[in-house]
């Protein structure tokens, strides 16, 4: 596999490994008789991407993706997150500096095509940032003051200005007595975990130096802000599907595959 594959749109690289705690052996979970990582990778592919590539390091997942025909890398096992795989990946599949790398989670086998040919389009429109991800208005109180729902504020461009676990922007007047009985208005956004790189910036990014707000929050898009690097945000009208990250959510996303 190399850049040759790649014209004037963009890449999906799909980092899996089997570290999950929560879920063992993940990626390999069945859902109607194909490993999740693989419905993964067939849902990106609908996306219109030029190349899609599974970038892991375990040899199951390899067996698994080559016996659907789905294209895979094989990275090191010591990479701390999902963007220094994909760094690798980049490299290995030679890249150039200027591809639009999309970054799809392994454990989102209803992600929308859509929304992934969105948010590399954000970014292919927007010269003046490094990378793209993707927000949705949260319409439930509990998930705007839950800290396992990360929230953004925009500028007027749609730029990342600040990403946060607590409920931003602060409603100062119906935050007054404290706890809000209702959402502000308009409503907040949530952030959708994809992300679209430039190839280039996705090789260097491992090697800056992490953001003292990325340590307090656990948020690693916000060493991108505090490098003085641009974030565009593509706004979604809906929420993406669930995710899979415990076998509860196995078994509702199971649920879901079986009426489609």
């Amino acid at each position: 596999m190399s850049a040759a594959n790649t014209g004037s749109g963009f890449a999906v690289l799909i980092p899996a490994r089997m570290a999950s705690t929560r879920l063992p052996d993940k990626p390999l979970a069945d859902i109607g008789g194909i490993p999740m990582v693989v419905r993964v990778a067939q849902r990106a592919r609908e996306s219109g991407a030029d190349l899609c590539v599974v970038a892991t390091d375990d040899g199951r997942i390899v067996n698994a993706c080559e016996a659907h025909g789905i294209p895979t890398v094989l990275t090191r096992a010591d990479h701390p997150c999902g963007s220094d795989r994909l760094a690798e990946a980049c490299a290995l599949l030679g890249l150039p500096d200027d591809v639009v790398v999309v970054n799809v989670q392994g454990d989102e086998p209803l992600i929308e095509p859509a929304l992934i040919t969105a948010v590399a389009a954000e970014l292919q429109a927007r010269t003046d940032c490094v990378m793209s991800t993707a927000a949705h208005g949260i319409d439930a109180l509990v998930d705007f003051l839950n800290p396992n729902v990360v929230k953004l504020v925009v500028d007027r461009r749609r730029t990342a200005l600040y990403f946060s676990r607590a409920p931003i922007a602060w409603w100062r007047d119906g935050m007054a007595s404290g706890i809000p009985a209702a959402l502000p208005s308009p409503a907040p956004l949530r952030h959708i975990g994809i992300y679209a790189y430039r190839a280039g910036f996705l090789r260097r990014f491992p090697a800056l130096e992490p953001a003292p707000m990325e340590l307090t929050e656990s948020l690693e898009q916000l060493r991108v802000l505090w490098h003085g690097e641009r974030i565009a945000v593509h706004i979604s009208l809906q929420a993406p599907g669930p995710g899979v990250d415990t076998p509860e959510d196995l078994t509702r996303v199971r649920a879901i595959f079986g009426s489609i």
